[in-house]
Parts: C-alpha cells; structure tokens; sequence
C-alpha cells in the first residue's frame, strides 16, 4: 500500500480512476484499499471535469441512480474544493498539450492542478513521474515507486 502519510500536507488532485477504485470496491480490492488511502490522507482537490467522468462511469459501470448521482455531487462539492474551468485553465491545457505532448483532458487536469495550486496529481493513467512547471508532480499511487515514497 502507498505510504501517503508524508505529503498529508499537500494539496492534491485525484485524477477520475483513483476515484473510480475507491466507490467500486469489487473492481480490485488492492487498488481499492490504496485509492481510499490517497484520498483520505490529502488534502483534495477536484474539478468539474472528474466530477463528471465519475458520475458518467458509476452509472455505467454500477447503474447509480440520479439520487445516488446528485448526493455524489453534492458530496465532492461539500468535502473537496472544486476548482472550475475558466478560460485561463483552458490556455494553459493548451500550453501544456504542445509543451508536454499530453492528451486534451490529461493537459486539462493537469492544468486545473496548477490553478489550484496542488503539487501532485494522482493518476493511474497519466505519465508517472512527470514533472510539470517544477512545481507539479505526476504520481501512480498503485506502482511500487510509489508505495516506497
């Protein structure tokens, strides 16, 4: 399991699988236990655009209903900070996709990252170990690099 407890300090953004591995505990129960560690050791913050891919994926994949949906909702903007996309988080996707060769929505959360000042973002699927603007780092938290740290 991933140690977390040293940046329980720092502001953290949780890419949509992380998430998914948390709510849908029969998916795997190893990645389960790590995602529900990352997000209850951090400090998180999200934005619109996960927020939806998880609503998107849980009705799909668990069949939630539109109550189960809008308390979801309502959950991450209550516990979490939420940070929108304006128009300068969009430029800076932009910047990001031609700097760092990432795809639109990867530049996008990586770009919502940045503007709400977190430090790492924890994905599954992103470029592990990415550094972006010496300031933001890309982190796998099911891979043993990771679970070492």
């Amino acid at each position: 399991m991933s140690d977390t407890k040293g940046d329980a300090e720092a502001l953290c953004f949780i890419d949509t699988n992380i998430w998914l591995y948390a709510f849908i505990e029969s998916q795997d129960p190893e990645k389960t236990i790590v995602a529900k560690s990352v997000i209850q050791n951090h400090e998180v913050v999200v934005s619109p655009q996960v927020v939806n891919e998880v609503c998107v994926n849980l009705i799909k994949k668990v069949r939630f209903d539109e109550p189960s949906i809008q308390d979801l909702i309502a959950s991450f903007y209550t516990k979490y900070r939420v940070v929108d996309i304006s128009r300068e988080v969009l430029l800076k996707a932009s910047q990001l996709r031609q700097r760092y060769q990432v795809s639109f929505w990867d530049s996008l959360i990586v770009s919502s990252a940045l503007s709400a000042g977190a430090t790492v973002v924890y994905s599954e699927d992103m470029q592990a170990g990415l550094v972006v603007d010496q300031r933001l780092r890309i982190v796998n938290p099911f891979t043993e690099e990771s679970q070492a740290t």
